[in-house]
Formats: structure tokens, C-alpha cells, sequence
């Protein structure tokens, strides 16, 4: 097929490309490498079937120069990571929200296939339970700038099902879970990164709040392979699925983890959210994903496990020469990472 995907130099966009291409695919990226990188893509670059187009999403003509051709598009351009969020809100819901509504009007107009990515962050507090799709969503004040990115990816979510009803768009949504693996940055604050890039810098591992707080984390190569798998399925049409891992850790006993994986001589600190963020500041005790309807629907599976995917996050950091992690990079709402 010949395919779009927004968003492709980013982390999971990047893995994604290099999917579809060993599948024998045409696959044409927009990017405006706000958050992702051009050396994301650096093995495929020399790639026959890529086409690079640097752009943003809310640029109606560089997205209808993109889509020329395109049987099918997978949208992950967003802004990401909460430390990014909460300190642009503003510009990030302009971004996340404007950008799905351009490029829905133009996917409808041709009534190509569309798999839109978004986020665990939409169930908002949840109820303690794991997080099921038919689940009421428990999105905090807008006041509390975090609920930012929340409230935006429910937007995207509802636009999208709006179009599939009323004008028969073929849209599947996915909900990804702490997505980690090869080639993620800490540069938005994402846990495991932060945390390894801190262990390999011996310097302290920050846990924000009591630590206790669990979480779910998945590696990109099974988020890759579900979303596929979805794409794939036309009775996923006008569906949303949790996609990723569900097996649960509580975010000091992964930093445990992490410092004995790489031998570091790190110490690991706890750090009272008040302390870092002021007292308004919110975060969630448990996120896990309810996984039995993607399993009804395509088979699906994760097959990389916790301690291996910190094996080949760790691998591959060492393989970059991870620097040091710079002050203002240390474990920011780590667990918030969508």
C-alpha cells in the first residue's frame, strides 16, 4: 500500500515506518521535526520507498502534497511528553487538536483508512481498575495544566468518531500505554529513559511522589504490531483499543530495576510532587490497561516483557553513548509519560 504517516520521524512513528516498509509499503512521512528527528529514520533513509516531507500537519496545502497517492494514513503528529505539555499548554492543544481537524477533513474527503493514536492519558484518574474502552473518562479541573493533553487527545478522539458517523471515515483509535523502546528520548521527561540515562550518568534517580504509584509499560515493537494488526481489520472501524502491556510496576522498584540492570552506583531519591510542581499538581495511583478486547477482536498479544524491554532500552543508550542528564531533564512527571 501506499501510506502517510504524520508524525514518522517521532519515536513510535519512526518504528512504525521501518514496519510498514519491511512489508513491502510506500510510506510517505510528514513531520515538522518539532519533537522528532530526521536520524530517527536514519536506517531507512536510503530507502526506495520513503518520502520525506518536512510539514505540519496544520498546513492544509504541505498535508494535501503528502496525502497525494496515500491509501491509508496512521496520525501520530502530536506535541508530546507532559513536561512539555504543561509548560505550553496552550500551544500544544492548538497543535494536537488543529492539526487532527485538518487532517480528518482531508482523510474523509477521500474516504482513506485511518488509525489515530492516542493516548492512556484520556481515562484521566481512573477508578483504581484496569482501564477498559467503555470506561467513563475521569479527566481532572482544566485548571491543573496536565489535564491539558488529556482533554486534547479526547477531542481528537471524539472528532474522529464523529467523522466515522456522520461521514463513514474508516477510523480505528488506538490508546498507547508508557510506549518505550529503542530510540526514545528523555527530552520530554519520559520515565524510563530519564531514569536510564541517570543510571548510566550515576547520578540520582528522581522519583516524584511516594513512588508507589503503578504503571504499565510497553514495548514499541508490540504497540507497532497491534496498531498493524488493527489497520488491518474492518470491523475495528469506528472502534477505540487499549494497546500495549499490562504487566504493572510501581515507579520506585523500576528505578530499582534500572540501577541494578546497569550496575549503576546511582542512588535513587524521592521527591515530594509539591516540592517540584506546587500543591495543585495531580497524578494517578495506578494506570493498567484492560486488554480483552483487542485480544477478541485480532489475537493480539505483547511478547516483550518488562525486564526485556528495559534490556533493550539499556542496550541501546549504551550504544548512543548516553550523556548526562542536564538539570532540568531529571524525572519531570515522569509517570505521566502517554
Amino acid at each position: 500500500m501506499r501510506i502517510l504517516v504524520t508524525g514518522g520521524a517521532g519515536f513510535i512513528g519512526s518504528h512504525l515506518v521501518e514496519a510498514l516498509l519491511a512489508r513491502g509499503d510506500e510510506v510517505t512521512v510528514l513531520d515538522n521535526l518539532s519533537t522528532g528527528r530526521r536520524g530517527n529514520l536514519a536506517a531507512v533513509a536510503d530507502h526506495p520507498g520513503l518520502r520525506f516531507v518536512e510539514g505540519d500537519v496544520r498546513d492544509a496545502q504541505r498535508l494535501v502534497g503528502a496525502l497525494a497517492g496515500a491509501e491509508a494514513v496512521f496520525h501520530l503528529a502530536a506535541h508530546v511528553g507532559v513536561r512539555w505539555i504543561v509548560r505550553h499548554s496552550l500551544e500544544s492543544l492548538r497543535n494536537n487538536v488543529i492539526g487532527t481537524m485538518t487532517l480528518l477533513d482531508e482523510v474523509a474527503r477521500r474516504g482513506l483508512r485511518l488509525v489515530l493514536f492516542s493516548s492512556s492519558e484520556v481515562y484521566g484518574k481512573g477508578r483504581g481498575e484496569p482501564l477498559d474502552e467503555r470506561d467513563d473518562l475521569a479527566i481532572g479541573a482544566p485548571s491543573v495544566a496536565r489535564w491539558s493533553y488529556a482533554t486534547g487527545k479526547a477531542v481528537d478522539e471524539a472528532l474522529a468518531l464523529a467523522y466515522h458517523a456522520e461521514r463513514g471515515l474508516p477510523v480505528t483509535i488506538v490508546r498507547c500505554f508508557n510506549t518505550c523502546g529503542p530510540r526514545q528520548t528523555d527530552r520530554f521527561g519520559m520515565v524510563l529513559p530519564t531514569f536510564i540515562r541517570q543510571a548510566l550518568a550515576a547520578t540520582p534517580l528522581t522519583v516524584h511522589g511516594d513512588g508507589r504509584q503503578t504503571r504499565c509499560f510497553s514495548y514499541v515493537g508490540d504497540v507497532v504490531r497491534g496498531a498493524l494488526m488493527l489497520h488491518a481489520l474492518p470491523a475495528a472501524h469506528g472502534e477505540i483499543f487499549n494497546v500495549g502491556n499490562d504487566e504493572e510496576v510501581a515507579i520506585i522498584d523500576l528505578a530499582r530495576k534500572i540501577v541494578a540492570l546497569t550496575g549503576s552506583t546511582s542512588t535513587i531519591q524521592v521527591v515530594p510532587y509539591a516540592q517540584v510542581f506546587g500543591e495543585a499538581f495531580e497524578d494517578i495511583r495506578r494506570r493498567v490497561p484492560a486488554l480483552e478486547k483487542i485480544r477478541a477482536f485480532v489475537g493480539y498479544e505483547p511478547r516483550v516483557a518488562l525486564d526485556e524491554l528495559l534490556q533493550l532500552t539499556v542496550a541501546s543508550f549504551r550504544a548512543r553513548g548516553a550523556a548526562p542528564v542536564a538539570p532540568a531533564e531529571t524525572a519531570a512527571t515522569r509517570s505521566l509519560a502517554p
